[in-house]
């Protein structure tokens, strides 16, 4: 998203935590009354949250500093949508949210199932200790006000980062309907990380339906594998402030009529507002994403407002390697000189990534002060273009299934694509390497195959592509 603030939050405050009955509006879920609802609001006691009770999220609800959430296996968690209730994991707090294939833990709207939206609530909002390049960066509309990043002078009166700081765990976790923009440009993101530090474990997180991005990192180095970003309304991953960490195994599924007036992007990266030269770099490293935009076939989408599959803006230097993008109306932008000096001196790379587009004059784009055909160039010796998209370029060269696309006319609740993301032929079967910069880091398994996806379909059991009418 674009923005020179981080985000707003325009919400009632609720009192203390307490435990009563739940709202009217609240739907009964398998066999929870209404009455056995808990509410969840205001600043928690350590505690553990179990899957034999229902949980609502009331306005703004802190886990604060030596404060630790455990959420059991199979626990669901509502996000009242009359108070936009968010959750906030304050520095120095912890939710340990670890889920199993068999029994994710699912964070999603309190509205009844056919009945959920975009923007029911507010999301997840977690916060460290780790390096940014901002000063003082906070958390508008928190009251109290909450800072995140080892920079925040005026909190502690601690400028020292952490980069290993431990915010907790998310494994096996859904966040469905989240985000809200409540003004142009400042929105919550289904899931916002801001100064999170490789202490933290995330892994197999999904976000569905979200407002606005689906995962923004501000900062920080925290790592992860196996991300899904579902029917976003902005961009699909969105990374700002100076974000060090390593991702791999990332799938992105856009439906074709949801996109935001900001212009939405599979990956948008920024360094900072301004193009201003500040430290740390944004150099997060990113490989094997599947990145599937909302053009199945020919030229054109249904919504003017879809953008770039990679959107590289204001001195950013993010890797993004082994992967690929389709289905988007235009490929990569390089948006200031300052971006394009970062990739020819390799203090960024773009690597070993088949980009999918519909002929030259939208494949690569430039902003101002920067020659378009050294951004073609720069791709072209080191990525792979292919022009298309079509089903047959899809299924015979790559190896990608067009179900993976959502077909013509399909509602957004209709998608049949998750059986078929295994790839067992074509070029992305092959192809991948790590040998440059970060991508050497043992983080990374250093598989053969470019995209998300070989012959094992990971978001089997656990991930869900209709949330709008699962019973919870």
């Amino acid at each position: 998203m674009k923005k020179q603030t981080l985000f707003a939050i325009t919400m009632v405050t609720i009192g203390s935590l307490f435990f009563a009955s739940c709202e009217k509006d609240v739907p009964p879920t398998d066999n929870t009354p209404k009455n056995e609802l808990v509410e969840l609001t205001g600043d928690l006691k350590s505690q553990k949250l179990t899957k034999d009770k229902k949980y609502l999220l009331k306005s703004q609800t802190f886990i604060r500093k030596d404060v630790v959430v455990e959420v059991e296996p199979g626990t669901v968690i509502f996000g009242e949508k009359r108070t936009r209730g968010t959750l906030i994991v304050d520095r120095g707090g912890k939710l340990i949210a670890r889920g199993t294939a068999n029994e994710p833990i699912v964070f999603t709207s309190n509205q009844e199932a056919g009945d959920r939206d975009r923007g029911d609530w507010g999301g997840l909002v977690i916060l460290g200790n780790a390096a940014c390049n901002q000063v003082d960066p906070g958390v508008e509309g928190i009251t109290p006000a909450v800072y995140f990043g080892g920079n925040a002078a005026n909190v502690e009166s601690s400028k020292t980062s952490n980069d290993n700081d431990n915010s907790g765990e998310l494994v096996y976790v859904r966040v469905e309907f989240a985000g809200i923009e409540l003004t142009p440009n400042n929105e919550t993101n289904s899931i916002t990380m801001g100064g999170v530090g490789a202490g933290t474990k995330m892994e197999y997180c999904q976000v569905s339906f979200g407002g606005d991005d689906g995962f923004e990192w501000f900062g920080g180095n925290v790592d992860g594998k196996y991300f899904i970003s579902f029917n976003s309304w902005d961009d699909c991953y969105d990374v700002d402030f100076g974000y060090s960490g390593k991702v791999q195994f990332g799938l992105a599924v856009r439906y074709p009529s949801y996109a935001d007036q900001s212009g939405s992007n599979n990956f948008e990266c920024d360094n900072g507002p301004n193009d201003n030269d500040v430290m740390p770099y944004t150099t997060g490293t990113f490989s094997n994403f599947t990145c599937v935009g909302p053009i199945k076939a020919g030229t054109t989408t249904s919504n003017a407002n879809f953008q770039h599959s990679i959107d590289l803006r204001r001195r950013t230097a993010v890797t993004i390697a082994n992967s690929v993008f389709t289905g988007f109306p235009r490929g990569v932008r390089m948006n200031q000189a300052s971006v394009l000096s970062n990739y020819n001196t390799n203090v960024g790379h773009l690597s070993n990534n088949v980009l999918v587009g519909t002929a030259n004059a939208t494949i690569y784009q430039a902003g101002t002060g920067v020659d378009v055909n050294a951004v073609k160039t720069y791709w072209e010796a080191n990525n792979q273009t292919i022009n298309g998209p079509n089903s047959d370029s899809l299924t015979k060269v790559l190896g990608l299934n067009p179900s993976i696309f959502y077909a013509s006319g399909k509602l957004a609740t209709e998608y049949t694509g998750a059986a078929n993301f295994p790839v067992t032929s074509g070029i992305l079967t092959s192809g991948a390497a790590f040998t440059k910069g970060t991508l050497t880091n043992a983080h990374f398994d250093k598989v053969s195959f470019r995209g998300a996806f070989g012959a094992t379909n990971w978001t089997s059991g656990w991930a869900e592509f209709d949330p709008k009418n699962k019973a919870y």
